[in-house]
């Protein structure tokens, strides 16, 4: 027997936080920071961390990590805690008090459950209950590509680390519920933005210009075609423009204009051959115009992919936490995510914590009115806390 099967459910040490991460998160969410410019955000998670007796380490900018227990690290957990350039449009109470940045992609859910699991593994510890150490990860500037998981990376906080685990909120499942799969869970996504150039003119004698406007809209709906019939379709090759311009009159050429937008890509090894694809493919598209192309790919992260032993792990845990029906499969996300570079390292998985309130709206990541269902984060808690011991257990039977 190991420690994890002294203890009926972990729900006894994480109920009674749950006012307290509520709390926490609200106001979280009220203060939003972007990309590497977490500086309260991280003071918020250290100072409630320091207050529960812990000890933790600042990162080098932004961000911050915590172990509890000791002995060796049995496994690791990832929280991100940067928000998006997104104006709230929710109306709530606890609303975003910074102009145009919102937590609209859940990651003050993220952080705050992570936090929930820190100050459970804590509890647990001093009910001498966990036998071993785990490692809490509070990341900044997952939505800036690359990401900050590499400065994790970089900073050797996962060189001592076995395995990994994360979640993210996914407004399509109700709460109360969890998204797992084994294999790829997210896409490959990089940034594209190609400038034409050309001679402007009249719109009277295009033949003495070169046309830019009518090569961007060649490249626009071209690119997107020919790459899908360069790569194998199961793999997924999307781009998908969300800028286009050019021009400021309806009778001028313009003489520059440019489209930016993303490509995503489901398999990873396809992913590390799609920027010659690319490459050759606005050119060869471009060419019988003339025009000058100047075409800047920004490699963005991976997909995350999910080891099998650590997607059970966190089965295992939701299912003696809430019942087998809690899991559900989740299909592949086209969204990217920098977890990945994290299970590229070492093992790992990430769950899809289910947000919407059952018989509720459905929301969408990255808009404005993104309303989670609070009462995941409870469920979020308990499932990793309940990870965190069965993969410290595994180690004391071994």
């Amino acid at each position: 027997m190991n420690d994890y099967d002294n203890v009926a459910s972990v729900s006894a040490f994480t109920e009674p936080l749950i006012d307290q991460l509520i709390d926490f998160r609200r106001e979280l969410h009220r203060n939003p920071e972007l990309s590497f410019a977490e500086h309260q955000t991280t003071q918020r998670i250290m100072e409630t961390l320091q207050t529960a007796g812990l000890s933790p380490q600042k990162m080098s900018d932004t961000g911050a990590f915590v172990d509890i227990g000791q002995g060796p690290i049995r496994i690791g957990f990832r929280a991100d805690i940067d928000a998006l350039p997104v104006l709230e449009e929710t109306d709530l109470e606890y609303s975003s008090l910074v102009e145009g940045v919102a937590h609209a992609c859940g990651h003050d859910i993220h952080t705050t459950v992570m936090l929930g699991v820190a100050l459970a593994l804590n509890n647990l510890n001093e009910a001498g209950l966990l036998a071993g150490r785990v490692r809490v990860i509070f990341q900044p500037a997952e939505e800036k590509l690359p990401g900050g998981a590499l400065s994790v990376i970089e900073q050797g906080l996962l060189d001592e680390v076995p395995r990994v685990l994360a979640l993210h909120c996914d407004p399509r499942i109700d709460a109360g519920h969890i998204g797992t799969r084994i294999g790829a869970i997210t896409s490959a996504s990089d940034t594209i933005r190609i400038e034409v150039n050309g001679r402007g003119g009249h719109t009277s004698r295009p033949h003495l210009t070169e046309d830019i406007v009518f090569a961007m809209s060649q490249i626009a709906t071209q690119v997107p075609a020919v790459l899908g019939r360069k790569v194998d379709v199961r793999s997924a090759v999307s781009v998908v423009w969300g800028q286009i311009h050019a021009g400021s009159a309806p009778n001028a050429i313009p003489a520059t204009g440019y489209l930016a937008g993303t490509m995503r890509c489901l398999d990873g090894d396809i992913w590390y051959e799609a920027g010659e694809l690319l490459d050759n493919a606005v050119r060869q598209i471009a060419a019988p115009y003339g025009v000058e192309i100047k075409l800047q790919h920004t490699r963005g992260v991976p997909p995350v992919v999910n080891a099998p032993a650590e997607t059970a792990l966190i089965e295992d845990a939701a299912r003696r936490e809430f019942g087998a029906d809690a899991i559900e499969l989740t299909p592949q996300s086209m969204g990217g995510e920098d977890f990945a570079w994290m299970t590229q390292k070492i093992p790992g998985a990430m769950l899809r914590l289910g947000t919407r309130t059952p018989g509720g709206k459905t929301y969408d990541l990255h808009r404005g009115d993104y309303v989670p269902d609070e009462s995941c984060i409870g469920i979020g808690v308990r499932i990793m806390t309940a990870a965190a011991m069965q993969a410290v257990g595994e180690h004391r039977t071994k």
